[in-house]
C-alpha cells in the first residue's frame, strides 16, 4: 500500500484562501499559507495568479508574520494587513498587532498606512475612488487612535486586565469582547502615521471615526463604489436582552455628512451587503432567525436606495445564497449556495428572478466577477480536493471551471471519493460521502466523520477534518449529512429542528447502515466521531447505540441546559430551542447526559481552555460522567487552543492521538502514547 497523503503529507501542504481581482480585472492575488519555520504556527504570504492562465504564479509579500486580507485599491495597489514592523520605526515592538500596508501597483517596497493601536480587524476599500476604511476597536473613552493608546498602556502599567461589560453579548468565539468596543473609521487619502510606537509621523491627516459600539459586533460592511456612502450591520438594541435583538439591521452612512439611514430593519438579521455598480440599489443576504415552531431561513433580498423599497429575490429558490455579488451591468447577481453535497455557484436575472446553476459539481467560494461582466474567478475545492483557483463564464450551465496555476502546485494524490445515498424511514433520501483507501486489501474499518453546525455540510476540503489523512491509515471515512444540514432545502432542517436527538440521530444510522453494506467496508469494525454539533452527536450516539467500537468526540455539548448559560452566544439558542426559563423541555430531552449509564464504548474527549463557543465545562463534564461511570475513556486537553486546533504542533499531535485510539479499537493494536504528550 503506498502512502500519498500520510500525515507529514498533510501537514506540509500549502494552504490556498482568500481571493481579490484587481479593478481592471488583470491581476488575481490569492493567500497561500504554509507552516512557519519554527513549525509553531501557519504564515500566509500573498501570491499573484494570472487570471488568462499563462503566466506562472508569482509570491508579492514575505515577511516573518504573514499577511491577510488582501484587497485592490482604486488605482491598482494592493493593501493587506500585517504585523510587520515599521521599516522606519526607531526602535519597533517586538509584537505587534496587524496593520494596514500598501504594495504599489508597479511593484517596489510595501509602505505602512495605518496601524491603530488595536489592529486592524477588517478591511473595505471602494471600487472606482480612493476610499479605505477600516474595523479597528478603540476604547470607549477614546476617540482618536493616541487616546486610545495612552489608555492601553495605563491599564498594562497598572497591572489591570478587569474588564466592564453593560451589554450582551460578552464574548465571541475565543475572545472576550473587551476592554474595546468595535469602530470604524475612515483613512485619510494621503496615508497614515506610523505606528504610535516611536516611528516617524509623517501623516496628512488623521483617520476619522464613522460609528463604533457594540452595535457593529460582527457586523458585515461594504463601500459604494463611488466611496460616498458605507453600508453596515447595525445590531438592533443595545438591549441584546431577548434573542430578537441579537439580530442585525442594514444601515447607510454618508460619509462626508455622517447621516445614518436605515435600510432593512424587518427583523431578520441582514448580512453581506453588496453595492450596485450604480448605486442605486444593495443586495444583501437576510436571515430570519427562526423559533422554536419554525426553522431559520436566507433569504437574498434587494433594496432601493431611492425609494427605500426591498424585496426578495428568487424567493422560491429552496437554498441558502451566500456572499451576492454584481455584474457591472446591474442587472444579475452572482451568488454561491450549499447544494445538496456541493457549494454551487447560481446567477439570477433581476428582471425575472430566473436562477442558473453555473457549475456543476464540487464547491466554489471567493467569487469575484471580473470588469467585463462576462468571466468570474474563484476558489475551486472537493472533497477530494483542496482549494484552488479557477475560471468560469457569467452565464453558461453547469460548467466545468478552467483552472488556473496553483501557487500550491498540483492537487495530491488522495484516496477515493464516491457519492452515497441512503434512504431514512420516512423516504427521505440522506446524502453522504464516502472516502475509500486507494490500495485497500480486503474490507476496512469505517469511521463516521459527523460534521458540526449543525447547519452546515460536507461538500468541501477539510484541514481540520481531513478524512483522507485517514484512508491513507487504511481507514473507510463517512461523511453524512443528516437532518439540519444545508443544501436540501427547508423541509430537510425542518426534520431536526430544535430535535436533535431525533431525526439527525436516525438519519445518521441510515448513512452508516448505507456505508456499511459497501463491499469495501467491514461492517463489523465501526467509529464514530465529531466536533462541536458533530462532537454533541457523537456523545448522543453513545448514550443510544452500543454498534461503534470507539468514539472521538470534539469540542462537544453534553449538558444543554447548562450549555445555555455558558456558551459565548446563549441567547441565540432560544431561538430553536425556547427559553429555558419559560419551557425547559427540548433543553433536557435532547441532552446527551441524560444517557450517560448507557454508554458503554470507549470515548476520546477532546476539549481546548479557549474555547468559548463549547466552554471547557462541557468537556470536564463529560469526563467526570465517564469517570464516574466507569466508561473505558481518554481526555486529550490543549491549554492554548480554543474551538479548532489551529497550531500546527497541536493539528499533529490531535491526529496521532486520534489515530492512535482507533488503532487501537478498530485494530486490535496497542494504543501508541505520542512522544510529546
Amino acid at each position: 500500500m503506498t502512502n500519498p497523503f500520510d500525515l507529514e503529507t498533510f501537514l506540509s501542504q500549502p494552504r490556498v484562501a482568500g481571493l481579490a481581482l484587481s479593478p481592471d480585472g488583470r491581476r488575481l492575488v490569492v493567500g497561500v499559507a504554509t507552516t512557519a519555520p519554527d513549525g509553531t504556527r501557519f504564515r500566509t504570504a500573498l501570491w499573484q495568479v494570472d487570471p488568462d492562465g499563462e503566466a506562472a504564479p508569482r509570491q508579492l509579500t514575505r515577511s516573518a508574520p504573514g499577511e491577510a486580507s488582501a484587497d485592490f485599491a482604486a488605482d491598482g495597489s494592493l493593501l493587506f494587513t500585517s504585523a510587520r514592523p515599521d521599516p522606519d520605526a526607531a526602535e519597533p515592538p517586538s509584537e505587534l498587532p496587524a496593520a494596514l500596508w500598501r504594495l504599489p501597483a508597479d511593484g517596489g517596497e510595501a509602505e505602512l498606512l495605518a496601524a491603530p493601536p488595536a489592529g486592524v480587524a477588517r478591511l473595505h476599500v471602494a471600487d472606482d475612488q480612493d476610499v479605505t476604511v477600516v474595523a479597528a476597536e478603540v476604547d470607549p473613552r477614546a476617540d482618536d487612535w493616541d487616546t486610545d493608546q495612552q489608555r492601553a498602556t495605563a491599564r498594562t502599567d497598572a497591572g489591570v486586565t478587569a474588564m466592564l461589560f453593560e451589554s450582551y453579548p460578552i464574548r465571541d468565539w475565543d475572545r472576550w469582547l473587551g476592554p474595546r468596543e468595535p469602530a470604524l473609521w475612515q483613512l485619510p487619502v494621503d496615508g497614515m502615521p506610523a505606528r504610535p510606537d516611536g516611528g516617524d509621523d509623517d501623516s496628512s491627516g488623521l483617520p476619522a471615526l464613522i460609528a463604533r459600539g457594540m452595535r457593529l459586533h460582527g457586523a458585515d460592511a461594504t463601500l459604494s463604489p463611488d466611496g460616498s456612502t458605507l453600508f453596515t450591520g447595525w445590531r438592533r438594541s443595545d438591549d441584546t436582552s431577548r434573542p430578537s435583538d441579537v439580530a442585525a439591521d442594514l444601515i447607510s452612512i454618508h460619509l462626508a455628512t455622517g447621516e445614518r439611514r436605515v435600510l432593512l430593519a424587518d427583523g431578520r438579521d441582514v448580512a453581506a451587503p453588496a453595492a450596485c455598480p450604480d448605486g442605486r440599489r444593495v443586495a444583501a443576504i437576510a436571515t430570519d432567525l427562526g423559533a422554536p415552531d419554525r426553522t431559520q431561513e436566507s433569504t437574498l433580498v434587494l433594496i432601493d436606495l431611492e425609494d427605500g423599497t426591498v424585496r426578495d429575490v428568487a424567493p422560491d429558490l429552496d437554498r441558502w445564497p451566500q456572499q451576492p455579488q454584481w455584474l457591472p451591468s446591474g442587472d444579475a447577481l452572482i451568488f454561491s449556495a450549499d447544494d445538496a453535497g456541493h457549494r454551487s455557484v447560481f446567477r439570477v436575472d433581476l428582471a425575472t428572478d430566473e436562477v442558473t446553476r453555473l457549475t456543476a459539481q464540487d464547491a466554489y467560494t471567493d467569487v469575484c466577477v471580473a470588469p467585463d461582466g462576462e468571466r468570474l474567478y474563484a476558489l475551486h475545492a472537493a472533497v477530494c480536493s483542496p482549494p484552488r483557483p479557477v475560471r468560469l463564464d457569467t452565464s453558461t450551465p453547469a460548467q466545468q471551471p478552467t483552472e488556473l496555476p496553483s501557487p500550491a502546485g498540483d492537487p495530491p494524490t488522495v484516496a477515493t471519493v464516491e457519492r452515497l445515498v441512503a434512504t431514512a424511514d420516512d423516504g427521505v433520501e440522506i446524502g453522504s460521502w464516502l472516502v475509500l483507501p486507494r490500495d485497500a486489501d480486503g474490507p476496512v474499518p469505517l469511521v463516521t466523520f459527523i460534521h458540526g453546525g449543525p447547519l452546515g455540510s460536507w461538500n468541501s476540503w477539510q484541514w481540520r477534518w481531513c478524512p483522507h489523512v485517514l484512508a491513507d491509515a487504511g481507514y473507510a471515512v463517512l461523511l453524512p449529512d443528516p437532518a439540519l444540514s444545508t443544501g436540501y432545502g427547508r423541509a430537510f432542517i425542518e426534520r431536526g429542528w430544535g430535535r436533535w436527538g431525533e431525526r439527525p440521530y436516525t438519519d445518521l444510522m441510515s448513512a452508516v447502515d448505507a456505508a456499511a453494506a459497501h463491499p469495501a467496508v467491514d461492517d463489523q469494525r465501526l467509529a464514530a466521531a465529531g466536533g462541536s454539533f458533530g462532537g454533541y452527536m457523537a456523545n448522543w450516539v453513545a448514550g443510544q447505540t452500543d454498534r461503534f467500537e470507539c468514539i472521538v468526540t470534539h469540542a462537544s455539548l453534553w449538558s444543554l441546559p447548562g450549555f445555555h448559560g455558558t456558551t459565548d452566544l446563549g441567547l441565540i439558542w432560544e431561538r430553536e430551542f425556547g427559553d429555558p426559563y419559560v419551557d425547559a423541555s427540548r433543553y433536557e430531552e435532547h441532552s446527551p447526559d441524560r444517557h450517560v449509564g448507557s454508554i458503554s464504548t470507549p470515548m476520546l474527549v477532546i476539549h481546548g481552555e479557549n474555547d468559548l463557543r463549547v466552554p471547557i465545562s462541557e468537556g470536564l463534564m463529560l469526563w467526570t460522567d465517564l469517570v464516574r461511570n466507569a466508561v473505558d475513556a481518554r481526555f486529550l486537553y490543549f491549554p492554548d487552543e480554543n474551538h479548532w486546533i489551529l497550531k500546527p504542533q497541536h493539528a499533529r499531535l490531535w491526529y496521532e492521538t486520534v489515530l492512535g485510539f482507533l488503532a487501537e479499537h478498530l485494530l486490535g493494536q496497542p494504543f501508541e502514547r505520542p512522544d510529546l504528550l
